[in-house]
């Protein structure tokens, strides 16, 4: 079968099924990721990029990718970053529709961006909490828990947004002016789920530890480090069922069936919607880390 232009990108096996018998193929990724495009690039644009790559669908093996390379297309950019080891390494950003299209003809399901720009890696200007509940947690207490998140940053004078994970969860995410360290957003999130959890020891924990967390709500402040990165909103995941990271309005959250409640098709129709994007504050919003 011929290739299939989807946004002036050739994307070749536009047939090919990638999340498993009868479920989206690539043509179907390549439509998705150009019909939402205005609602995910604003968070995307111009930040560090880590990809999950899939050559043979989400059924085969796939791959976290954060270095750049040639063959990702021209309208995927290269920043040089310095690694942790002091060497220096050519990491992935896009500015554009095209970008990203390029990067779904090389097989890329999922986007996960920095939480600062490229331009300043070492000013981060998002902070994020990512609850990830044990299995068995009740949709209620993961509500409440992102509900308590924001009320913590709203004491501090810090407005959140919330976003299905695509997965068990929810994350929340406050913007912020560019300017504290890296270490200063990671101690700050630490400061806010230890206390959380001092409060609530039979409903959360903020270590990353699988065996102690048995029917409670992992509270992950660990991806507030330099480099760590957090899959954006509108973004697919790589799983059975092509669910994706949505972005919603905090009076919304309670009404989800879970993490998982949007796909592709429901995040197609809500992308046509006039409440399609409840962060559109996110960029415009000033206020600063306490």
């Amino acid at each position: 079968m011929a290739g299939q232009h989807v946004g002036g990108i050739t994307i070749t096996h536009p047939e090919r099924e990638v999340f498993g018998e009868g479920g989206p193929t690539k043509g179907d990724v390549a439509a998705y990721y150009e019909a939402v495009a205005s609602h995910m690039l604003p968070e995307l644009r111009g930040r560090p990029l880590s990809l999950v790559r899939c050559p043979q669908g989400t059924t085969g093996q796939c791959f976290f990718q954060k270095h750049h390379s040639d063959k990702l297309g021209e309208h995927v950019k290269a920043v040089t970053l310095m690694e942790k080891d002091g060497g220096e390494a050519e990491y992935i950003y896009v500015d554009d529709v095209a970008g990203v299209l390029e990067l779904v003809q090389m097989n890329t399901l999922e986007f996960h961006p920095w939480g600062a720009r490229a331009d300043k890696p070492d000013q981060p200007d998002r902070l994020i909490f990512d609850l990830d509940p044990a299995t068995g947690v009740a949709w209620k207490d993961i509500v409440a828990a992102a509900r308590e998140i924001r009320d913590r940053l709203a004491e501090v004078k810090l407005e959140s947004f919330v976003r299905t994970s695509g997965g068990k969860g929810l994350h929340v995410v406050a913007p912020f002016r560019r300017g504290p360290s890296w270490d200063a957003v990671k101690a700050f999130c630490e400061g806010i789920a230890d206390a959380m959890v001092a409060d609530k020891p039979q409903r959360y924990i903020a270590q990353a530890s699988k065996a102690k967390r048995e029917g409670l709500i992992f509270i992950d402040w660990l991806r507030n480090t330099r480099g760590a990165t957090s899959v954006t909103g509108w973004s697919l995941r790589a799983r059975p069922g092509a669910p994706v990271a949505m972005p919603v309005r905090w009076d919304e959250i309670a009404r989800l069936k879970g993490g998982g409640a949007f796909d592709l098709k429901k995040a197609l129709k809500r992308a046509k919607s006039a409440d399609a994007d409840p962060w559109a504050d996110i960029a415009t919003l000033k206020q600063s880390l306490p």
